[in-house]
């Protein structure tokens, strides 16, 4: 009995299955995972933004098109595999105010919420930014000035791809919320190209264009189409040879062709840009003229 007492007794020490046996060797496992390598940014390291390589979506204005921004910065990557995608942050904040409201000086300014986005998206590392809403371009200069990284504009990056794809067409009908139309950011820039913007009579404006962007973002995509076809109608009428869909909603309900007309897309035009240059195919904007 005593020698079989001091067997058992010899044994013991042995207990490596025990819950703090275990739990120890759990601990070791984790911090073996989890500590910083040579590959990895530590929180005390600031990022790098120049050889990040990640694009950074200013979104949430409205969420369906930034999502739609989305599918179309994935479908405009030249990629064969998951690895050769962009890497990609996408904030989007739906709490932004309306953008035509403070344009038109009926509602707050969503230039702190969006200076927000912008310095979230650059401490996580972004290297460049896009913003898909066309009327938040009203307050681009700004956000550039506060930014380190390039913010990329919609507007001139649809003027130039418009002007490569129709060299010919030099009138097109604008469809754009009223902020947009207000601030003549893309008239402007059309105008440069030799382009002329004609665009739905006020009333029209409101009854056909708002209420289909109204429609699209309650997700009303059928009585949005049916909304907007009277705009189209009426710069089809006025002799537009291209429809340019210059709010991020719209592209949702509008297909390739309208009224018989090819349609112009802003968003995938703000796609190819970010791609383009994440890619290192296009230069770098320089924003220090702003």
């Amino acid at each position: 009995m005593a020698a079989g007492r001091r067997g058992r007794a010899a044994r013991r020490p042995r207990a490596v299955g025990s819950p703090q046996g275990r739990r120890a060797r759990r601990e070791r496992a984790v911090d073996a995972v989890s500590a910083p390598t040579s590959g990895y940014r530590t929180a005390t390291q600031a990022p790098d933004p120049a050889a990040s390589g990640i694009v950074g979506v200013l979104g949430g204005m409205g969420p369906a098109a930034t999502a739609d921004f989305f599918a179309k910065l994935v479908r405009e990557t030249p990629a064969v595999s998951d690895q050769e995608h962009l890497r990609t942050l996408v904030w989007s904040d739906a709490t932004v105010p309306d953008r035509t409201d403070a344009i038109l000086a009926a509602g707050p300014s969503p230039l702190p919420r969006l200076l927000e986005g912008v310095h979230l998206l650059q401490s996580a590392g972004a290297a460049i930014i896009a913003m898909p809403c066309s009327t938040a371009h009203a307050f681009l200069p700004d956000l550039r000035r506060a930014s380190a990284v390039p913010i990329l504009s919609m507007i001139d990056a649809s003027v130039r791809r418009l002007r490569a794809a129709a060299p010919s067409v030099s009138r097109v009908g604008l469809l754009a919320t009223t902020g947009t139309l207000v601030t003549g950011l893309y008239q402007e820039s059309l105008r440069e190209q030799g382009i002329d913007a004609v665009v739905p009579p006020p009333l029209l404006q409101q009854r056909s264009v708002m209420r289909a962007v109204r429609l699209i973002k309650a997700g009303e995509l059928e009585a949005a189409e049916q909304a907007l076809a009277p705009a189209v109608r009426s710069v089809a009428g006025a002799g537009a040879g291209m429809i340019v869909a210059a709010c991020t909603e719209l592209p949702l309900v509008l297909g390739h062709r309208a009224e018989n007309l090819p349609v112009f897309d802003p968003t995938t035009a703000l796609a190819q840009d970010a791609v383009a240059l994440a890619r290192r195919r296009l230069p770098r904007p320089d924003h220090t003229k702003e």
